[in-house]
């Protein structure tokens, strides 16, 4: 059966279709027949109850320099769709829970992937403080004193924005560096929101792994090992992918959180794993599915559309 898929995303003319992972979902949804319509946030209008998204229906192709063609512009009811793909990348910012504001307004009689209200109460860095047996030591806050007393204990530690996103503003600090007070300011005052600080991970030297898990089950993982230059494993920053298997343990972080994921509507999600340790669960905008694939791994768009397709049936 034929859908109508709504994808709201970032600009489709500046993505690396090589990478990028609404571009599988998008073209997997087109192999199956169904009908896409794009448009991004600043899009989405509500006037009374009504909500409105104005974009294009489009059609993508796995060529690089000619990925898409879209249609003239037009204006719909976002609750005429069969299913609304909510994709674009954070920052985790107030627009960004605005339109998962306005996507609750229609789901699930049409389905948001992700559920747009599990999004919103389920923030990366604080999601996964629920299961904090199964992440190294980690803190939360704005004040200096706690800061020190981590770094005391654990010696080498890693600051980040608490709602960040691709390893932007992450840093390293080793025992002893003098630049804590001054890079703690810097955070006070770029952001009115705490940080997190985290238990360095020597075991990130071998690699930060992203698995994919849809409906709560774990489906396949890349590995991604920092240049030698950086603390990031991010590969957009030089990190290196590799396809890897699951171990033991991968396996039972992903047996104890899956069924919560299952159970919020997080269909689609992916989780960081360092060593033996869980540090995010990503829920807004899970990348990988591209690179998994071209290295030999599942087929994860595919799959990912078996489960939607499960639920509308």
């Amino acid at each position: 059966m034929a859908y109508h898929i709504g994808v709201q995303m970032d600009p489709v003319d500046k993505i690396d279709i090589a990478g990028d992972s609404t571009f599988a979902l998008m073209l997997e949804a087109q192999k199956r027949g169904h009908k896409l319509f794009y448009y991004q946030p600043d899009q989405l209008s509500m006037k009374g109850d009504q909500l409105t998204a104005t974009g294009r229906d489009i059609e993508v192709f796995d060529k690089v320099g000619a990925h898409f063609k879209a249609g003239d512009l037009t204006q719909i009811n976002p609750a005429t769709l069969d299913v609304v793909l909510l994709r674009q990348d954070p920052p985790f910012d107030m627009h960004y829970i605005t339109t998962t504001h306005l996507l609750e307004r229609i789901h699930p009689k049409t389905l948001v992937v992700n559920d747009p209200f599990h999004v919103r109460n389920a923030p990366e860095k604080l999601f996964v403080m629920e299961y904090a047996d199964l992440m190294p030591a980690t803190l939360i806050t704005r004040q200096l004193a706690d800061v020190k007393a981590f770094r005391d204990e654990h010696k080498n530690i890693i600051i980040k924005p608490l709602y960040g996103n691709g390893g932007a503003g992450v840093f390293l600090l080793r025992e002893g560096d003098t630049n804590l007070g001054a890079l703690t300011e810097m955070f006070d005052e770029m952001f009115r929101e705490p940080y997190i600080v985290q238990q360095y991970l020597p075991d990130v030297r071998a690699g930060d792994k992203r698995i994919i898990l849809v409906d709560g089950e774990p489906v396949g993982a890349l590995n991604r090992i920092p240049a030698g230059d950086e603390t990031r494993s991010n590969m957009h920053v030089g990190g290196r992918p590799e396809l890897i298997e699951l171990t033991a343990r991968d396996l039972e972080i992903c047996e104890a959180i899956g069924p919560e994921l299952k159970r919020r509507g997080l269909l689609f999600t992916g989780i960081d794993v360092i060593g033996d340790k869980m540090t995010e669960i990503n829920v807004t905008s899970p990348t990988g599915l591209r690179e998994i694939h071209r290295f030999g791994g599942a087929d994860i768009a595919a799959l990912i559309w078996d489960a939607i397709e499960d639920k509308l049936s």
